[in-house]
């Protein structure tokens, strides 16, 4: 748990520092710097849930959506 909060005030501190230095504003810099992360979470959550499917259907059908389980071509 404690990596996972690191990272997160990493991204929050990341996402107010970029958009502080774009813009010079530090409302603007703490407005993109909580909604960004927030977008983003979300989007993995989704992402990640497109993925799984992906995978159940690969693994139904006799297939490995896992690129590393794909045999070597040279």
């Amino acid at each position: 748990m404690s990596k996972t909060i690191s990272f997160a005030i990493l991204h929050f501190s990341v996402a107010f520092t970029i958009t502080y230095l774009l813009t010079g504003d530090v409302l603007v810099g703490g407005l993109v710097a909580l909604v960004e992360p927030t977008v983003n979470t979300l989007v993995f959550y989704c992402h990640e849930k497109v993925w799984k499917r992906i995978e159940l259907r690969a693994s139904s059908k006799g297939f490995s959506s896992n690129v590393y389980d794909a045999p070597a071509r040279l």
